[in-house]
């Protein structure tokens, strides 16, 4: 056991090397690096601006507005939270993925760039629209607090859209180099290569899941609440229940475990069956008073987990009928890499049958 930890240590210390010895993987760590410094120093900044400017109100002062004003009062710090919180988990992914050399990831963290391009452009609208509103109240000490901040919030999804073109030309380098990194691994076997890639696949979107569906539940817990304590308590209860339930489906997909991935794609679905009621429930005219103060991020937080729930299901399927194919012996098993002889003895996976080596006289 020990020796395993030691060369599980030793392997996650190279392989993090790797990142900043080769060019391409330092390069994209540098760029997203750099896109999270400068959007937390600006949200950190945007946050400081708001909390400093606010005044400290009275009930008689909020009068019958209390409880919309409490809630204008919420979004903000939610918002940029949110938006840090995106900054640093977007490290952890860059660094995941360039540690695993795994493409796919790479390729879904451009993709989540653009999400975040959407996530800032959405918060200048909702920020300026809480603050006219706490700004009506005479909430704030400093009347001009939108005019300190306006340039701040425009320049992130500025910064958010150059780092994506930069983060997707480099991703273009990563795939080619990652590419024969595969291959070393996997060997030239076209078929086991598809296999990997739908495990990649899987993995990665478990991954964007935890974030999206964690994002949508702090907003709602945070603005929105809960109408009663027990549902105020069943939607904090369920941010443990999914991290449990994607550590297991990624650990079952791993060992290839037929029954526990039927368990986990019945729970997916019963948490798809979850987002369309949320968000059916966000345009609902009884219940949307509940949630304007952040309709449009609950809306965006909640199509796009829907979509990551469809699709990990899909993959969930796909990669269930891979099981028992080969693929759990290169997955978990010690890496042997293979030279390039031995990659370009044979470059497709279509089995043949073999030549008789004795001829026959018919």
């Amino acid at each position: 056991m020990a020796a395993t930890s030691s060369s599980r240590a030793s392997s996650l210390v190279k392989s993090t090397g790797e990142i900043f010895t080769r060019k391409w993987p330092r390069l994209f760590f540098i760029a997203a690096a750099v896109q999270a410094i400068l959007g937390i120093a600006f949200e950190s900044y945007t946050f400081s601006q708001f909390q400093t400017g606010l005044k400290d109100m009275t009930d008689e002062e909020w009068g019958a507005n209390k409880k919309d004003g409490q809630s204008q009062l919420k979004t903000i710090p939610t918002f940029l939270g949110l938006l840090m919180l995106a900054f640093i988990y977007d490290i952890v992914l860059v660094w995941d993925a360039l540690r695993m050399k795994n493409t796919i990831q790479v390729i879904g963290l451009c993709i989540a760039n653009l999400a975040f391009l959407v996530y800032g452009a959405l918060q200048i609208d909702q920020i300026h629209q809480a603050i006219t509103i706490l700004r009506g109240y005479n909430a704030f000490t400093d009347p001009n607090v939108w005019d300190e901040v306006q340039g701040v919030l425009i320049a992130i999804p500025c910064i958010i859209a150059l780092d994506t073109v930069v983060i997707s030309f480099i991703a273009w380098k990563l795939y080619q180099e990652f590419a024969w990194d595969i291959l070393k691994h996997i060997g030239a076997d076209y078929r086991m290569k598809k296999r990997f890639l739908h495990y990649q696949v899987y993995i990665a979107l478990l991954k964007f899941d935890f974030f999206f569906f964690i994002g949508f539940t702090i907003q709602f817990l945070v603005v929105v609440g809960g109408k009663t304590p027990v549902e105020f308590g069943l939607t904090a209860a369920a941010i443990p229940i999914t991290i449990a339930i994607l550590l297991c489906a990624a650990w079952f997909t791993r060992r290839e475990w037929k029954f526990g991935m039927i368990i986990v794609m019945i729970l997916y679905l019963g948490g798809l069956a979850y987002f369309i009621y949320k968000l059916a429930r966000i345009y609902d005219p009884v219940e949307s008073q509940y949630y304007m103060p952040v309709r449009k991020s609950l809306t965006a937080f909640a199509v796009l987990t829907i979509i990551l729930i469809i699709l990990t299901i899909i993959n969930a399927l796909v990669c269930l009928f891979n099981f028992g194919r080969g693929l759990k012996h290169h997955l978990n098993g010690p890496r042997q890499e293979i030279d390039k002889d031995q990659a370009s003895y044979s470059m497709n996976d279509v089995k043949q049958t073999p030549l008789p080596t004795r001829m026959t006289i018919d």
